[in-house]
Parts: structure tokens; C-alpha cells; sequence
């Protein structure tokens, strides 16, 4: 068994997913990050390992606004195949959107561990990732 954890990031945005990605470097813990442009791609790479638990994420940083699929469609349609999943998977929405709404609505989807408004900094995802390692026991301190 591998104590990597496999790290999707969500988001159509190039600039975004690039600092994600050197933010999550930096932290050199061990991860395998992905990317996804669109909630779609994700969603169907999900599907298609329901059951192989090294081919799915471990962690979702999840943008809401996407083209073709955004993040809210995404968890609705995660939600309908979260019973078939191998295993748990934590997923953050990540999205620049102030608005009450937006952010209650995530709130009230019990499969998004957290909302977190953008820009996200290194900090913040050294405290998400360290916690999860934590508390997975993935490695020791």
C-alpha cells in the first residue's frame, strides 16, 4: 500500500492551477497532483475507477466556476455514485465567489469538507494537507 495521496485540483483557470500545484509542491509531502480543466473530466475519471481506489483522489480542491460542468453539477453527480466509491474522498470547494449564497450552499453539501475563497495561500493548504495526512495516519511526524 502507497502513502502517496493522490491530489485533484478542479479549476479551468491555468494561473490558479499552476500556484496550487507549486503551493502543494513546496510542502514536500508525498502527493500525486492532478489536474482537471472542468468538472466534467474529473467526474468522468472518477466513474471510470469507481473501484480502483490508486486511480481516484484522495483530495478534491473543487472550483465552482467552470465551463461544461461546474463545481456544484460535479457534486451532484459525485453524490450519486459516492455509495460505489472504494474509498472516502475529501473534497474543498475553492472559488473567489464572496457571495453568501455560494458559500451556504456548500455548506449544506455534507461531501465538501470546507469552502475556502481564493487566492488560497501556501499556508492554508500546508494546514489542509498536513491535517489530512494526520489524520488518515498516512506517515508519521
Amino acid at each position: 500500500m502507497t502513502n502517496q495521496l493522490n491530489a485533484w485540483v478542479v479549476d479551468d483557470d491555468e494561473i490558479y492551477k499552476f500556484t496550487v500545484l507549486k503551493s502543494l509542491e513546496s510542502l514536500n509531502l508525498p502527493l500525486n497532483l492532478i489536474t482537471f480543466p472542468d468538472g466534467e473530466k474529473a467526474f468522468n475519471a472518477i466513474q471510470d475507477n469507481l473501484t480502483d481506489g490508486a486511480k481516484l483522489p484522495d483530495i478534491i480542491f473543487l472550483d465552482i466556476e467552470m465551463p461544461i460542468m461546474d463545481g456544484f453539477l460535479f457534486i451532484e453527480e459525485f453524490l450519486k455514485v459516492k455509495s460505489k466509491i472504494s474509498k472516502q474522498i475529501e473534497i474543498y470547494m475553492v472559488s473567489s465567489s464572496l457571495d453568501p449564497k455560494d458559500i451556504q450552499r456548500a455548506k449544506n453539501i455534507g461531501a465538501i469538507k470546507d469552502y475556502i475563497i481564493k487566492p488560497v495561500a501556501a499556508s492554508s493548504f500546508k494546514i489542509i494537507m498536513n491535517s489530512f495526512f494526520e489524520n488518515r495516519n498516512c506517515f508519521n511526524k
